[in-house]
Order: structure tokens, then sequence, then C-alpha cells
């Protein structure tokens, strides 16, 4: 899927490092444990017990410590050995009040750790079960990838872990290997990039691998005096941190070389100083790469060996989309629809065994039933973009698009449309203030 809901998840943690217990593989396959995964938005999203209870996260390179951001009534996780925290990550705002949680047991198939720590958020300001469409519990990152190996495979959506102490290191002749270099705990590749197509210069940087992040790739503005925002971009809204709304220059940059790949006319995300203060304390660090340029290979995440392995699948070579409408449509939970009920009675005729004996089919509407449907409105909307100047505005209840009932869609089917083949007609009907509404646009190519 090319779809790039740009969020990412890097933090900032203002807590003491404790020790925790490693990952240990057991039972009969103590070599590899594999899984099927979601991959929504770009972001992998893998099945975590923690203390029995099975929860869903994503798997993020970006982060350094566990952090659980969304429970429900339903979801009863015991915490142990509580302690209050603040953590700040990507964005504007001020550090959120957090719990420290110690002594938990996680688990991945036959991979278990125990005395393993859990940061709680206690309020999930961004809200991202919301923004992706499906219950999302929290993230993990460097406290299960320090003690395996991981093979991702985007296409199939199938997810290897081995254990490291008997992992065979011979790779294949496709594929290429890449050091990297940690700061806190999170993984860094060199690359090169070409700006523009007026300059044929290739400019080294140093970038976070962010499978946490949904966008191709993001530069940080100033961090080299070349790194500068193309003289074609617009403003939009490219993610959301824990400390606020990350607001940025989309655009697109003439290609990026990781060693013998090369990557043509990424989008790209250029970033301010005001929006990345904290990633910016690595000094070294250009920006990040997304799931939108991971996805395009089968990874290798090999944290013990200091290394990430690539080899290149069929989408290497395919265009890189973004949101051309400017709308940023989140899930609002539940609505009653009402549907009708029908029963069917076959008239059949020639009663034999020959299979071309025909039939008729009579359906009879006998009743109408209610039933519980996802419901989506607007969240935010770009200013200038093509919804923004047809009308549309933040809170507005999505009734149908093109005709269909927006509860036929899901979140990810609808994001689909905005990224794909501009001029294309958008037509949407909203209930604003409890009148229905109709609006119409074209999806408007703007990089």
């Amino acid at each position: 899927m090319n779809r790039l809901l740009p969020y990412f998840f890097t933090f900032f943690l203002s807590t003491s490092v404790f020790s925790q217990q490693n990952f240990l593989f057991f039972g009969k396959d103590t070599d590899k444990q594999s899984l099927t995964f979601q991959l929504i938005n770009n972001l992998i999203v893998i099945p975590l017990e923690i203390n029995g209870h099975q929860l869903s996260f994503i798997l993020d390179t970006g982060v350094n410590k566990t952090i659980l951001f969304n429970l429900t009534s339903e979801d009863k996780v015991g915490l142990n050995d509580i302690k209050k925290v603040f953590i700040r990550g990507l964005g504007s705002g001020e550090p959120v009040e957090a719990l420290l949680s110690r002594n938990n047991t996680f688990r991945i198939k036959n991979i278990a750790s125990s005395n393993q720590h859990l940061y709680v958020i206690l309020k999930d300001a961004f809200d991202i079960s919301a923004k992706m469409g499906t219950t999302i519990h929290g993230i993990i990152g460097y406290d299960l990838l320090k003690d395996v190996i991981v093979k991702i495979n985007y296409v199939n959506k199938k997810i290897d872990f081995y254990n490291p102490k008997t992992y065979n290191k011979s790779v294949c002749n496709r594929c290429e290997i890449f050091p990297l270099q940690f700061y806190r705990n999170k993984p860094y590749i060199n690359a090169k990039i070409q700006i523009d197509e007026f300059s044929n210069k290739m400019i080294p940087v140093k970038l976070l691998i962010d499978t946490g992040g949904s966008d191709a790739i993001w530069l940080f503005e100033g961090t080299k005096d070349e790194l500068k925002t193309p003289k074609k971009f617009f403003k939009d809204i490219v993610g959301e941190g824990f400390s606020g709304t990350i607001y940025g220059n989309r655009s697109r940059i003439q290609k990026i070389s990781i060693g013998k790949f090369k990557i043509e006319e990424p989008t790209a995300s250029f970033l301010d100083s005001s929006s990345t203060f904290n990633a910016r304390q690595y000094k070294e660090r250009n920006g990040s790469i997304g799931g939108g340029i991971l996805k395009r290979f089968k990874v290798w995440i090999d944290y013990p060996n200091n290394r990430v392995i690539l080899k290149k699948n069929a989408s290497l070579k395919k265009g890189f989309y973004y949101n051309m409408s400017g709308l940023h449509i989140v899930h609002d939970g539940q609505e009653l629809i009402k549907e009708k009920a029908t029963t069917k009675f076959t008239d059949s005729y020639n009663n034999n065994n020959n299979q071309t004996q025909q039939k008729d089919v009579i359906s009879f509407i006998d009743s109408y039933f209610y039933r519980f449907k996802p419901k989506y409105k607007i969240d935010k909307i770009v200013e200038d973009s093509p919804a923004f100047k047809a009308g549309l505005m933040v809170d507005d209840i999505i009734k149908k698009i093109n005709g269909k009932a927006v509860h036929e869609y899901k979140l990810g089917e609808i994001m689909d449309m905005f990224h794909h083949k501009p001029n294309r007609k958008i037509k949407i009907e909203v209930e604003r203030a409890r009148v229905r509404l109709k609006f119409e646009f074209r999806l408007e190519k703007r990089i």
C-alpha cells in the first residue's frame, strides 16, 4: 500500500536507566519464531502479550523504551512497581505525564522476558487508534530488538525473529549489509541525497532507521547548509507526537542513495528546529528513513551485530504518493445504521442433476435492523488544500464518499483514495450541525 499517513513516534524519556532481563527463546523452536503482522499506514503492528494479556503494538526502531498509551476498560493489564515520570517527544508542546512500571512479563509467541519496564501514558493526546482505524495499544523497539535478529517481509507481511546465538550470518548475493551506529539505543545509517535536479551534488546524511514512521524520508533543515526545502513545496501536517502536532514543508527530492540502491524522486518532509528540538540532540542526525522507503525492501534488523541488511523487492521503482486532498480523517467511534433484512427463496425448475438447470431467486424485504458501524470525522485540514478550498471543515462527520456510505470503507481505504491519481474527483457528503452538506473537489498534485 502506498499510504503515507505521517505519524512518527520518537521520544525522549526523562528517566534513569534500569537493568532489564533479556528476551529468550523457549520451547521446541529455540532458533526462530515467525508471525504475520498487520501493515497499516506503512507501520508494522504485531501482537505483544503483557502480563498474560494480548495487545497490539507497533514495532518501532525509533523508540528506546516500550510505551503503552491506550488501555480500555476491557484491557486489564496488571502494572507493577509504579513510579511517575515525564515524556517529551517531537512537537512543540510540553512534556506529558506517564507512569513507569517495572517487573512486567513480555511475550511474543515463544520469545519472552520478565522484569521488563513499561511506560504508561496517562492521557493519549493524539489517539493513534482513531488515526489508524484499529486499536493500537503501544509501541516497542529497542527492548525487544536488542535481543533478537528480525527479518521483515513487507510484501508477505511476515516477520521472523531469530536467536542471535544460532543465527547463520551468511547473506544472499542481492543483499547489501550496512553498519549501524547507535545513539540512545536508536539505529542510524549513512546515505546520500540529491535535493533537486539543478544540482548533481550528492549530500552525505545520517538518518534514523524508523519503522515507526510512515513517511518516506524526513530531513532536518539547517543540520547541513545544503539541507534546505526545495522551491516547490507546501506546508503540511507531517506527524503527531506526545508533545504536539508536527508541521513541515512537504516536498520531493531528486534521489536518495543507500549503498547500491537508488531511490528516485521520493517525497520528503523538511522539518524546522522548533518541531525537532529534542531529536536534534544527536548533532550528527540529519533526518529519518520511514516505512515509505523501508517497505520497498526485505529488511533484516540485526542489533546484536550492529547492522541492517537490505534486499530490494518489486516496489523499489514505484512512485511515491502523498495525501493530495488535505483531509486528515479519523475514526470517531460507532453509530447505529439501519439496514434491510432480506429473505431469499429459490424457485427451480427442470428438477434434475443437469448443471445447466435454471433457477429464479426472489428476495423479500421482511424487516429492518440496526447495526453499529464505524463513524469517521475530519480531524484536520491542510490550509489551501483542495478540501479546504471546497469548504469542508474540521469536525464534519463524513456520511458518504463518491456515493458510497462511509461505514462500508475501512479508514485505510479512505486514505488510499487521497494518495493516487491527481485530478481524481472526490465527492463527499458530511453532517454539520445536524445538516447534510455535499462537497466536491479534485485531488491536486502540488509537488
